[in-house]
C-alpha cells in the first residue's frame, strides 16, 4: 500500500487543508508564496503529489501553523491506532 494512501496521511492532508482555508488563503496565493504553480498545491491536496519534509515546513511557515503539532497529532493517531491492534491480539 502506497503511504499517500493511509489514514495517517488523509489525516495529514485534511489538517493541511483546513490550515489553509482557517487562513483564508487561496490556493494561487499559497503557491505564490511557496514559488510554485497553483497545480502544485492542487496536486498534493488531491494526493497526486506527496511532500516532503521542507515542503511541508514550508507550507507551514506560510499558513503560520506548528508543523510540530500536526505531527504530534498523526503521531497521537498512529499510537492509539497501535495499541489497539495491540488490544486485539
Amino acid at each position: 500500500m502506497k503511504s499517500i494512501f493511509t489514514d495517517e496521511y488523509e489525516l495529514f492532508l485534511r489538517r493541511l487543508i483546513s490550515a489553509r482555508k482557517e487562513a483564508g488563503m487561496r490556493q494561487s496565493k499559497l503557491a505564490n508564496h511557496l514559488k510554485k504553480s497553483q497545480s502544485f498545491v492542487s496536486k498534493y491536496e488531491r494526493r497526486e503529489k506527496r511532500l516532503d519534509v521542507v515542503e511541508f515546513v514550508t507550507i507551514c511557515h506560510f499558513l503560520n501553523v506548528d508543523a510540530c503539532s500536526i505531527i504530534q497529532e498523526i503521531e497521537r493517531h498512529l499510537f492509539a491506532r497501535s495499541t489497539s491492534d495491540e488490544n486485539i491480539t
